[in-house]
């Protein structure tokens, strides 16, 4: 029961503060990003297009660095079930069907993403050298292993088709909550057109996706990083966030 100075109610509203979401929404989106970046950074400085030799060779010096940065990937991935919860939280106020089926959209991605990492591991395993590879020449084993990163980038761009979509109605639900600036819901949902050009361009017409790749996706970086440090820095409107909680509730 709350007491007559409302010390526990005190308590449930700091715990519930839309604000205290938001901070660590800001933080685990961040963290993702930063994360992402470096492994999609560090991979790309291995992979040699076109050459399997060279690549396989690329990869093997620097195999530790390898695991570790599909490890990384991997936790980062944990975060953003986390942050599907909190985004769902403050969006839910907005409309609380279309933010449960950004949040559907959001996990359908992490579950497709998590899949495909299996490939990054699997590149490994035809240049590890073990006895029973013997029986492969080692330039099949080298084109196996680049086979598998092809594998990834498709099953990398499948997971931000579902991605897309859920920036796209992050915006959309940002435009309409009155408590984030609409400016930014804007910015987000030119962000998932752009993820959802390129994977689509990926799938259907690769060769056009090499020539708008990696440009077409700065924009989509740029406006989650925006959407990031504005929930770390700015937050939300919290009076406004309460009064359409409360008509939702």
């Amino acid at each position: 029961m709350t007491d007559s100075n409302g010390g526990k109610m005190n308590d449930r509203t700091v715990e519930t503060s839309p604000q205290v979401y938001a901070r660590i929404g800001g933080v685990l989106y961040l963290i993702i990003i930063i994360v992402g970046g470096f492994g999609e950074t560090f991979r790309g400085n291995l992979v040699v297009s076109g050459d399997a030799a060279a690549t396989a060779k690329n990869i093997m010096a620097s195999e530790s660095l390898w695991r570790i940065s599909v490890a990384a990937e991997l936790l980062y991935l944990t975060f953003a079930v986390a942050l599907t919860l909190i985004v769902y939280v403050l969006l839910r106020p907005a409309s609380n069907n279309l933010a449960l089926l950004a949040a559907f959209f959001a996990l359908v991605s992490i579950a497709v993403e998590s899949v495909s990492r299996v490939s990054l591991f699997a590149a490994l395993f035809p240049l590890a050298g073990t006895s029973y590879l013997n029986a492969f020449d080692p330039h099949q084993l080298q084109a196996f292993a680049y086979l598998c990163l092809r594998v990834y980038n498709y099953g990398f761009g499948i997971s931000l088709v579902f991605f897309g979509c859920c920036l796209f109605l992050y915006g959309y639900l940002v435009c309409r909550s009155g408590y984030f600036p609409k400016w930014l819901g804007v910015f987000l949902m030119i962000g998932s057109l752009c993820y959802l050009i390129n994977s689509f361009a990926l799938v259907v017409a690769p060769t056009f996706e090499g020539t708008i790749f990696p440009a077409i996706l700065l924009p989509a970086g740029l406006s989650e990083l925006t959407f990031a440090l504005w929930l770390l820095v700015m937050g939300v409107n919290v009076p406004k966030w309460q009064e359409k909680a409360t008509v939702l509730s």
